[in-house]
């Protein structure tokens, strides 16, 4: 065991520098089976929007819904505002709230695998309930299997990734998890706009089919790696410092595995985490791990992800072309991921997370610089993030009426608008909202970190799932608004209390606090060292 005066997190001083090693192909192909993981969450945010406007679906199990849709008098803006319908979408977020916090002390007494395991059984049977549902009472549970799936694997895979990846590339492959997510959203839109032919029973087999990322992710499971600081943590000390010096590609990982070592001994003399992630020195974490979460979902995403085939029927869209747009808002989703993987350990993440305005006005005092301008061209497409949100309500309001459908031309515009949205989402807030949580805490409350930020984002996005439909119906396009105003208070909180980590090792990230302007306040003092903050 390492001796010496410990700092705030465990860690007695700094040694990113004499850290050794390479990018290793055992850790790539480690990263890309945990990152499988994202699939089973992407899958199901975009299967659910395309399911719950197929008539097939509504036919079966909310015939009020069936009916009112097709009635020519009925407010656009409320043709699918059904209590139950939301319940269908939203329970499933419920039990994922439950299930990560239930998953914290797994992940932190049994290991990362483990929760990854667990949370791929439990997806892969509420996939098969949910395909062979004859009523409500067994879609509803076959939901919430899929939501304690999501619970498990969102709050370990995160980890996961951060742990295993080098420093100078934890953004980039910690985004595996987003991407992953991503590809899942494309996924299924794509299945939903080939099921909805499929009558009539198109509707089970697009839910039936999350079984195929459920059982990648439980298989995966069982053979990538556990991660060297979980191991040292469980007192798995050799084992650790084989699998370190594998992943690594070398035996010079002493600096590496002595921070690990530090770490693991004031963690193991923390007894309640989550009593401990309320002291005063984790307090930034915390508060990361809150808000980073909460304004993700406050962007207003998952009005599109969870529900744009619908949005798009309520604005005349019709059958096929609403999930063809869905299609087409998807597809932008996963190529924005790809912007985000190359610029987050080039730019950092402050550069990405930061949009409109006042990053514009910052990056021209030298607009010569080729830095700038590439700073400068993706924060354009971040201000879209706003100019959406207050675009579509304009349009709606001026050319949407209650029982009036949408011209051509502004439909098209009105899906241009979106998918630049969702392009900005996806390379910005998208990805580093699960990124940044999951690097910031010490070893000791890690898991209780996580299944924190999984659990508040899982809250609001139950909160937005079951509550949009009748939002949508009693402020119409105001609804934009709201979300706009959100994105720009967002913007001024990453400015002022976010400190870059790009490059920072995971176990030395508790020494970046004390440095920061706000947050030394309640940091202890610590010696002065650049990252470049």
């Amino acid at each position: 065991m390492a001796g010496g005066s410990f700092g705030p997190a465990g860690v007695s001083k700094e040694r990113a520098e004499h850290y050794k090693g390479k990018v290793t192909s055992y850790v790539i192909m480690a990263c890309i089976f945990g990152a499988v993981g994202g699939a089973i969450f992407g899958y199901d945010i975009g299967i659910s929007g395309g399911v719950t406007s197929m008539d097939d679906f509504l036919g079966k199990f909310f015939r009020k819904v069936y009916h009112k849709k097709s009635l020519s008098h009925e407010n656009n803006y409320c043709k699918y505002n059904n209590q139950g319908l939301s319940a269908f979408t939203s329970s499933l977020y419920l039990a994922g709230l439950v299930a990560s916090l239930v998953a914290s002390p797994v992940t932190r007494n049994y290991g990362r695998r483990a929760s990854i395991i667990c949370g791929g059984i439990s997806f892969l049977l509420g996939a098969i309930l949910n395909a062979l549902a004859v009523n409500l009472g067994m879609l509803i549970m076959g939901r919430i299997m899929l939501g304690v799936g999501i619970g498990f694997g969102n709050q370990a895979i995160p980890l996961y990734l951060s742990e295993m990846a080098p420093a100078h590339l934890r953004g980039g492959l910690n985004i595996m998890f987003q991407l992953a997510t991503t590809l899942g959203i494309f996924t299924a839109n794509m299945i939903n706009y080939g099921t909805e032919k499929i009558h009539p029973w198109g509707w089970r087999l697009s839910l039936g089919l999350a079984a195929a990322p459920a059982f990648l992710m439980t298989v995966g499971g069982y053979f990538i790696p556990e991660t060297p600081n979980s191991l040292v943590e469980r007192g798995l000390e050799d084992k650790g410092r084989l699998v370190l010096e594998k992943i690594r590609g070398t035996q010079e990982v002493n600096a590496e595995f002595q921070d690990m070592m530090d770490a693991s001994e004031l963690a193991k003399s923390i007894k309640h985490p989550f009593r401990n992630i309320l002291e005063r020195r984790n307090r930034p974490q915390l508060v990361m791990a809150i808000f980073m979460p909460t304004f993700q979902i406050l962007t207003g995403i998952n009005s599109i992800l969870f529900y744009a085939p619908v949005l798009f029927q309520s604005m005349g869209f019709k059958g096929t072309a609403s999930l063809y747009s869905s299609v087409l808002t998807g597809a932008v989703l996963v190529l924005s991921t790809f912007i985000s993987i190359a610029l987050v350990d080039k730019l950092g993440r402050r550069v990405l997370l930061i949009s409109g305005g006042i990053q514009m006005i910052i990056c021209q005092v030298n607009p010569l610089n080729t830095k700038s301008i590439t700073i400068t061209t993706y924060n354009m497409l971040a201000f879209f993030m706003d100019a959406k949100q207050i675009t579509v309500a304009v349009i709606l309001g001026v050319k949407f009426g209650d029982n009036v459908e949408l011209s051509k031309g502004f439909s098209i515009l009105v899906v241009v608008v979106f998918c630049l949205f969702v392009a900005a989402f996806g390379w910005s807030w998208g990805p580093l909202g699960w990124t940044v949580p999951s690097e910031i805490f010490a070893l000791e409350t890690r898991s209780a970190g996580q299944s924190i930020t999984v659990a508040v984002n899982l809250f609001f996005t139950f909160v937005i799932a079951q509550s949009f439909l009748s939002l949508l119906c009693a402020f119409k396009y105001g609804i934009f608004l709201f979300f706009a105003g959100w994105i720009t208070i967002m913007t001024i909180f990453v400015y002022l209390f976010l400190p870059e980590t790009k490059g920072v090792p995971i176990e030395e990230m508790i020494l970046l606090w004390g440095k920061h302007w706000f947050w030394k306040k309640i940091m202890p003092t610590v010696p002065n060292k650049s990252y470049n903050i």
